[in-house]
């Protein structure tokens, strides 16, 4: 399998669950396929065909952090779709948790469905806002079965 090959589909083998979760997140088909974290080991089977034959200049990369290291490996071919399908993987397994912590949350599909779609192209940004919309969430719930203090 060519590098482009297995780069071009690693996105595809993810697309089905984020479907789910963003137009179908109340399904119980959705709530079983979603309940397993393994759903995010599909692009991780791209990741490894395309570090293991490079595991050790990887190593180098990872073992001892340098830039120039971490350059040399992005620019080659099979670094950068090896470096793009862990960050593939990485954005469902966000998602993923994302989605379960709205069904917990009970928020909104369409506030969900927006934040998992930012989290397919910018996962840190889409993650920081939905900890601002848990956080709010949750604080709203904590002043719901919280008795207001007494006035003075």
């Amino acid at each position: 399998m060519s590098t482009r090959f297995l780069f071009d589909v690693t996105f595809y083998l993810t697309v089905p669950f984020w479907l789910l979760m963003i137009f179908a997140p109340t399904t119980k088909v959705t709530a079983k396929i979603v309940a397993t974290p393994w759903i995010a080991a599909l692009p991780l089977v791209v990741y490894f065909l395309l570090a293991l034959p490079h595991f050790g200049q990887l190593w180098d990369v990872v073992s001892v952090p340098n830039l120039d290291t971490l350059v040399a490996f992005v620019r080659e071919p099979y670094g950068a779709a090896a470096i793009w399908a862990q960050i593939i993987s990485f954005d469902l397994f966000i998602g993923r948790w994302i989605h379960l912590e709205s069904r917990r949350l009970g928020l909104h599909p369409l506030v969900e469905g927006p934040i998992l779609v930012l989290t397919i192209f910018l996962s840190p940004f889409a993650l920081v806002l939905f900890l601002a919309v848990r956080s709010a969430l949750e604080r709203r719930k904590l002043d719901a079965v919280s008795p207001a203090p007494a006035a003075a």
